[in-house]
């Protein structure tokens, strides 16, 4: 009975958003509250929410500051040289402008962190597809597509948790597989040419000039599969133009003050050309004399989390106090950029917490348990001699419905055994685990991906539609490298 519910629940919840019954944060809370009464264990819910709250309590804190840290680097212009060459690369053309999406996520990505990756990459991309009118869920599938098959880094998290649950270096599970992922990130670029082509079909070819004597969309923006209202990824109302540059000052760091609707009626041309190129080379927030020293200052906080100096959480609150005292050592200069970023914060904490709720009654309540036992045992004895494929295939619906911490530390060795049954190596079977990392940085469980559609002002329920098919290819192809390299 806990299976069905289990399954019921997530189902329910799916269903709420993607078809925009429910905002994510509204079903993350009730429906699994509702649940939780329906399998008699209402008693126990305030003591599940709470257990969910501790345990996602330092993700929370770890993102608060990490966007608060990244947001004050991002306006200080540490960023400003990548972005300016992937900006300088994609031009006009809407191809050239996906497939700069991919590689500008890509690249950020060695660092682990997803929030990081979806600061960087909408900041620099999001005022470019809001002039151009192009898709805003391609950015954001094309982003969160990148950021999962560079997930599976040795201290992203899954490679990690992996090597602990079974025991194993984590080296000896990544090192075989970088033909494999290789092989994904390539599927990534393909997918984002392919889609580019189809934007660049759909708006045809711009010089620099004809884009930017576009106006912003404002009423209406296209999801890929048909279009959507404003409200749903781009906002409603008047003033597009002042919009666009709020936006793109809000989350490159600028200090955007409305303008004026129309771009020929701007009396500088060459401003309307800075705020389609993203970030503002001339706003105050620029700190060019400090820029080696917030180099190094970021250099160190990644090698501290790659080392594992201190607790993440820790590392990033320290960081983000030193870089706003360093950077911005008047207290209101302070007060203005953590306001600035406050949005962010504040979404991205409630839906963690939100999150909380959700996590908490389907472990409390043991539905993740006998969902897992259900599924393992669902597995044919004949499957045995090819538990690694199994694994693989698993991964993607397991770690898209649960943690990866559900997974790797409940399911991942119950299916090592399995395999260790029939002289499978545990290695195999931990490397095939990765294959769903793809799909699982846009399930509703990974809080960074609050991060990526709350700065994209696009619906998490038009996300997860456009981004799962391509998400499931792409962990498809990786599965399918790795076994055609004989990694698994």
């Amino acid at each position: 009975m806990l299976t069905i519910l289990g399954f019921a629940m997530i189902a329910t919840f799916l269903v709420l958003i993607m078809t925009k019954k429910m905002s994510p944060i509204a079903a993350l809370v009730l429906i699994p509250a509702l649940f939780c009464v329906a399998v008699g264990q209402g008693a126990q819910l305030g003591d599940y929410v709470i257990e969910g709250v501790g345990n996602l309590a330092p993700t929370a804190a770890m993102l608060m500051f990490a966007i608060v840290y990244f947001g004050v680097m991002i306006d200080v212009g540490l960023f400003d040289p990548i972005v300016r060459g992937i900006l300088k690369f994609c031009r006009a053309d809407p191809m050239r402008i996906v497939v700069g999406t991919a590689v500008l996520a890509a690249i950020v990505s060695l660092d682990g962190d997803g929030s990081t990756t979806f600061m960087i990459t909408v900041s620099a991309m999001y005022p470019l597809y809001k002039r151009l009118k192009m898709s805003l869920v391609v950015m954001t599938g094309v982003a969160a597509t990148a950021n999962g098959v560079m997930n599976t880094l040795p201290w992203g998290g899954p490679t990690a948790r992996a090597a602990t649950a079974l025991k194993l270096d984590a080296s000896e599970i990544f090192v075989p597989m970088i033909p494999a992922l290789a092989m994904g990130l390539l599927a990534v670029f393909v997918l984002a040419y392919v889609l580019g082509l189809r934007e660049r079909k759909r708006l045809g070819m711009l010089t620099l000039d004809e884009a930017l004597a576009r106006e912003p969309e404002q009423e209406t923006v296209s999801t890929g599969a048909g279009s959507t209202r404003g409200g749903s990824t781009g906002g409603t109302g008047t003033g597009g133009e002042d919009r666009l540059r709020k936006g793109a000052s809000a989350s490159g760091g600028g200090t955007g003050t409305g303008a004026d609707a129309d771009p020929a009626a701007d009396p500088a041309d060459e401003a309307d050309d800075e705020e389609f190129q993203g970030l503002d080379p001339n706003r105050s927030t620029l700190r060019p004399k400090l820029y080696w020293f917030n180099a190094g200052l970021t250099a160190a906080l990644l090698t501290a989390m790659i080392m594992e100096l201190m607790p993440i959480p820790v590392l990033f609150l320290l960081g983000a106090a030193l870089a706003l005292t360093v950077n911005f050592p008047h207290m209101p200069d302070q007060r203005a950029r953590i306001a600035a970023h406050a949005d962010n914060v504040l979404n991205v904490s409630g839906m963690v917490f939100a999150a909380a709720v959700f996590t908490g009654v389907l472990t409390g309540t043991g539905m993740v348990e006998n969902m897992a036992d259900w599924v393992v045992g669902a597995v044919p004895d004949a499957m045995g001699p090819h538990m690694a494929i199994v694994t693989g295939l698993l991964s993607l619906p397991l770690t898209y419905f649960m943690s990866n911490d559900g997974f790797y530390f409940g399911v991942l060795p119950v299916l090592a055994e399995a395999g260790a049954a029939h002289g499978v190596s545990p290695l195999e079977i931990a490397r095939a685990s990765l294959a769903g990392q793809a799909l699982h940085m846009s399930s509703p469980l990974v809080p960074a991906v609050y991060v990526l559609v709350g700065m994209a002002k696009v619906e998490f329920g038009d996300h997860t539609r456009f981004t799962v098919k391509w998400a499931v290819l792409t962990s498809l192809v990786v599965l399918g490298a790795g076994i055609l390299f004989g990694i698994m």
